[in-house]
This record gives C-alpha cells, sequence and structure tokens, in this order.
C-alpha cells in the first residue's frame, strides 16, 4: 500500500510560481526599455534576435541561481560566503551592491518619470510619491510573502496587457518580426546598440536574489525538491518569457 499522501503530492505548479516573477521585475526596468525603443526605432526588426538570445541567457542564468537555492537551501550569497575566502566575498558584496544601486536607481528615476508624464505631477513630488509606493509595496511582506508575489504578479501582468495592446494597435509585420527574430543581423552601426540591449539584460543582483526567494517553499525532504526545480523550470520559462 501506498503511504499517505505526501507534502508534494498536496501541492500543484501553481503553488510554486511567484518567485521567477519577482526577479523578472528586473528584465522590465527603464534601461530594456529605452535600448530596446531605441534599437526598433532606429533598426526596425533587425535586433529582434539580440531580445531572443538575452532571454535565453536570462532563463539559463535564472534557473540555474534557483536549482541552487533549491538544492543546498541556501542562498547564492551564502554559498559564496561558505565556499569563497573572506577576500573574495567581500569584493562580491561590493560588486552586487554597486549594480544594485546603479539598477535601483535607473528604476527609481523611471518611475518618477512616469508619474510625471502621465499624471504631471512635479519632479520633486514624484520622487517622494515613487518612495511612498516602493515602501507599501515591500510592506505588503508583512502579510505573507506570498502576498507579496501576487502584487508583482498582478503589475507584470499590467505591463504585458499594456504591451499586448500596443502590439495590436501597431500591427507589426509577422514575416519580418519572425525573420528578424531568427536571422541574427548586425554592422557597425547598429552593433553598440545591441551591446546595450544585451547589457540590459545582464542583472547580477537579481541572480542573487532568486537564490533566496525560492527558500520559502524549500523542504529538506529530497523528493519535494526534486518536485520544486521541475516546477521552478516553468515559473522560469513563464516569468522569463513573459517579462
Amino acid at each position: 500500500m501506498r503511504d499517505s499522501p505526501t507534502f508534494i503530492e498536496k501541492k500543484g505548479l501553481a503553488y510554486y510560481f511567484g518567485p521567477a516573477f519577482v526577479a523578472s521585475v528586473a528584465y522590465i526596468d527603464p534601461g530594456n526599455f529605452a535600448t530596446n525603443i531605441e534599437g526598433g526605432a532606429r533598426f526596425g526588426y533587425s535586433l529582434l534576435w539580440v531580445l531572443l538570445w538575452s532571454n535565453v541567457m536570462a532563463v539559463l542564468v535564472q534557473s540555474l541561481s534557483a536549482r541552487l537555492g533549491i538544492a543546498t537551501g541556501r542562498s547564492l550569497p551564502q554559498n559564496c560566503r561558505t565556499h569563497f575566502s573572506r577576500h573574495w566575498t567581500i569584493l562580491l558584496w561590493i560588486a552586487a551592491e554597486i549594480s544594485a544601486v546603479a539598477t535601483d536607481l535607473a528604476e527609481f528615476l523611471g518611475a518618477a518619470l512616469g508619474f510625471y508624464l502621465v499624471f504631471h505631477v512635479p519632479m520633486f513630488p514624484a520622487a517622494l510619491l515613487t518612495g511612498i509606493c516602493v515602501f507599501g509595496i515591500l510592506a505588503v511582506e508583512q502579510l505573507g510573502f506570498r502576498r507579496l508575489e501576487y502584487v508583482i504578479m498582478f503589475f507584470v501582468a499590467i505591463i504585458g496587457g499594456c504591451y499586448a495592446v500596443e502590439v495590436w494597435f501597431v500591427k507589426p509585420h509577422w514575416g519580418a518580426l519572425l525573420s528578424g527574430v531568427i536571422v541574427p543581423r548586425v554592422d557597425s552601426d547598429s552593433i553598440y546598440v545591441a551591446v546595450s540591449m544585451l547589457g540590459a539584460t545582464v542583472m547580477p543582483h537579481v541572480v542573487y536574489l532568486h537564490s533566496a526567494l525560492v527558500q520559502h517553499r524549500h523542504n529538506e525532504d529530497a523528493e519535494h525538491r526534486r518536485q520544486h526545480q521541475r516546477f521552478e523550470l516553468f515559473d522560469v520559462l513563464a516569468a522569463m518569457n513573459s517579462a
């Protein structure tokens, strides 16, 4: 006879959705908007292949980070502290802080600029309003990390819906679009924008973060970890492709 249902058998795929969506916010920041809009405005569909392979890279790196967190029960920074010398851990910490500050500054200014453009709020009050919104979103975690994931997934869905509507209005040439995704094209003019588009998807701090986000569902049971790793791959694929 089989034993009573285990923890894994009671949890479906939906239970594991969330961590990758929180991480995916970094891939839809103003830096990506700026480089992608620049690439589309100047070179049409010809640089879409950069987005494809950037996304493939993001899926690979984020899934590896999540798998590390699930397999070890520790985040990537914790593993670095365990396996590297103090000298290297300090250097890694400084690099992570610099990348996080640089990225968050762009996102913070982007949100303030959004309030300015949409609601005509002066920049300084817009910056204060952005700060209030940031702390408000973070405060949701006090009600449970799962609720914070729902809030982030809601915002990502809004962004995705807006872009779907924009694509419907633009009515792109699907043949040229498909060709731009599949066939790599680059020249002396577009190489700089292509590098910018690729660089906008390099998010070292989110690689650190993702390994910690999966800890809320971590269980020491080996069978649970295998199930978690399989489901987390679906989470990463859905979130990164959506972003």
